[in-house]
């Protein structure tokens, strides 16, 4: 779990377009039966394997997880997603945070 290799499956999703590799990590079926506004406006962007709280990895709350998801929402650039991308690298070499 360390090294996030449990991810790698989820390249599948990528491939199949039901993913992407930066954006709001989708969420448990029980924690989206009734979105709220803030949630709707998450679904904004497709679902990705990682994302800014994953590379600003801490112990987050559910909310603070949610304003990592929406500033992405809000502020996607391609820039943006390859510094995602670069830091993910380095959090995954490094092990940092991984759960």
């Amino acid at each position: 779990r360390k090294a996030s290799i449990d991810e790698l499956p989820q390249l599948l999703n990528v491939l199949k377009g039901e993913m992407s590799f930066v954006g709001p990590r989708p969420l448990p079926v029980c924690d989206i039966a009734k979105p709220d506004e803030w949630e709707q406006r998450r679904f904004a962007a497709m679902p990705g394997i990682t994302g800014l709280w994953q590379v600003n990895r801490t112990n987050h709350t559910s909310e603070e997880m949610l304003k990592w998801d929406l500033y992405y929402v809000e502020h996607w650039s391609l820039w943006l997603d390859l510094k995602i991308l670069f830091k993910t690298v380095a959090v995954v070499l490094m092990g940092r945070g991984a759960y």
